[in-house]
């Protein structure tokens, strides 16, 4: 959060919006809010901007790409629950759903919590856990705009969030079958992963420099498997070879087996 309080300024874009910007800024323990009605004109280069469509992080600026947010309501997140190929897609398989089978998971790298509602829309049971305070209020924001969605409060009910070191928390949590870890890798300005939106998120949560010592508490924690997403090229985590692999056209996923997944 030090590096971030120079460049980042939580925002209303207009007046009724205030207040609660003010209390998000408290809870963050950043400077007090202010109203911004144009982000193009904006003096601050990044915002955590209340909206009235919901919580945003926005760089700002007359060529300033869109915002990063949490949308479980439309665009690709509802497209792939409504048509994403159900118990079929590569996670599901890899976290072992299957007929009668609904492992409780840990996601204990949230992110925007994209494959966490994916398989919650499955049947699975989740915890995540997101270290950033930033991106964890991304989240909390994007969760309590579903909650009040007739069609999808019922899949956000089984998605709890929790805010800190997955290193740490995990050693208090009920153990899981499944861990699920989606680590922040360092990259290349050529990867096509990183659209100019989301540059931002990767400035402000930053690699994982750690991603050994998750994967040996992952182990320590899950009761059936580990699942760890990387792309599809990319090296093993240091320490434990994985079981097996799955692999897709520009991802992969490598399970660490420990035990039979039961109903």
């Amino acid at each position: 959060m030090l590096e971030l309080e120079s460049t980042l300024q939580v925002a209303a874009c207009d007046k009724p919006l205030l207040d609660q910007a003010m209390r998000l800024a408290a809870k963050l323990n950043l400077a007090p809010a202010k109203i911004v009605s144009d982000i193009s004109r904006c003096a601050h280069p990044l915002l955590l901007y209340v909206t009235y469509q919901g919580l945003q992080l926005q760089t700002t600026g007359k060529k300033a790409p869109g915002p990063v947010w949490v949308d479980f309501l439309s665009g690709s997140v509802a497209h792939r629950r409504k048509f994403g190929g159900g118990a079929g897609q590569m996670i599901a398989k890899a976290v072992g759903v299957k007929s009668g089978v609904r492992p409780t998971v840990l996601d204990a790298t949230a992110g925007l919590g994209k494959d966490s509602f994916v398989l919650a829309t499955l049947g699975c049971s989740l915890s995540m856990i997101e270290r950033s305070p930033i991106i964890h209020a991304l989240l909390e924001d994007g969760l309590s705009r579903a909650m009040a969605d007739a069609e999808v409060v019922e899949v956000c009910s089984r998605m709890a969030l929790y805010q800190g070191d997955a290193i740490e928390l995990m050693g208090t949590m009920d153990r899981p079958q499944v861990v699920y870890l989606d680590p922040m890798f360092p990259h290349s300005e050529k990867s096509a992963l990183v659209k100019k939106e989301m540059r931002v998120f990767r400035d402000v949560v930053g690699d994982d420099q750690d991603s050994a010592l998750l994967l040996e508490a992952a182990l320590d924690t899950a009761t059936a498997r580990v699942v760890v997403k990387r792309a599809r090229k990319a090296p093993l985590i240091q320490g434990r070879a994985p079981s097996y692999q799955l692999e897709g056209k520009s991802s992969r996923y490598d399970i660490y087996a420990l035990a039979r997944l039961q109903s």
